[in-house]
């Protein structure tokens, strides 16, 4: 145990685990042989419900039930088969978890596809923000990563999202991301701070979803709709435009993912 009373050893990203995800892989696969993501182009993690049943029932999605610890299935795009993932719950534990079982079937690329909370005042719901780094405010990415402020994703693969939005009609901002694992204890003083540093929103996941593809040498990038405000508080109403905005950053998420393979 650490000075601090943490149950955390110095250096300890780099230190090997007790547990695999490989034996997650070898459970499944003992009862699905053929239970595999290598041949697809990506994953698409959807932290919305409702945006993963319209992806699922536009792309005529092949449920692939049990593989991992959410509602996993293939579609076809453009010729494609790219892997649709969400059902697994909000926040940086339950997204470094599924992330970690994709991986272990094969999956090398993913783009995660939700809401977040502005502070900035200039964003208003439905505008869409790619993220270029998330500060490191969870519990999950200093088990994964060397202690530094932010964790940032794959820049091929984020220079290739923000194209592909602009190519669908959907102008997006690029900046960093807040990750928290406690919405409900988000303070004047925190978001105040992230105005003055330009932080861009307020989200649950980006940061432990890149510090676990760095870990394990994958690339992900992620993109979120602007749903609220934390900036003279502006309650979530959910707006149709917002689902609107969603559902056309799926199609440009996929268009990425089908593209050209991204390098970390």
């Amino acid at each position: 145990m650490t000075d601090d009373g943490l149950w955390l050893r110095p250096g300890k990203h780099t230190l090997p685990a007790v547990t695999d995800p490989a034996e997650h892989a070898a459970y499944i696969r003992a009862r699905h042989p053929h239970a595999t993501l290598t041949g697809l182009a990506g994953v698409l993690l959807l932290y919305q419900r409702t945006v993963l049943q319209d992806a699922q029932a536009r792309f005529t999605a092949r449920p692939q039930p049990g593989w991992v610890r959410g509602e996993l299935s293939v579609v076809e795009h453009q010729g494609t088969a790219v892997g649709l993932c969400g059902g697994f719950g909000p926040g940086a534990p339950a997204a470094g978890l599924v992330l970690e079982q994709l991986l272990a079937l094969g999956a090398r690329t993913v783009i995660t596809v939700g809401t977040a909370a502005s502070l900035q005042p200039c964003l208003d719901a439905g505008d869409i923000v790619v993220c270029s780094r998330a500060l490191r405010d969870e519990g999950l990415s200093r088990h994964y990563l060397a202690p530094a402020r932010y964790a940032r994703p794959a820049p091929a693969l984020s220079s290739r999202l923000h194209h592909n939005l602009r190519a669908h009609g959907l102008p997006a901002h690029t900046g960093a991301a807040w990750s928290t694992d406690a919405p409900y204890r988000e303070t004047a003083q925190e978001v105040a701070q992230g105005y003055t540093e330009g932080i861009l929103v307020a989200d649950m996941e980006a940061a432990a979803v890149f510090a676990v593809a760095e870990h394990r040498g994958a690339a992900a990038a992620a993109v979120f709709v602007v749903a609220d405000s934390l900036v003279n508080r502006t309650p979530r109403t959910d707006p149709p435009h917002v689902h609107t905005a969603l559902g056309g950053v799926v199609q440009a998420a996929l268009a990425t993912l089908t593209a050209a393979p991204a390098t970390t």
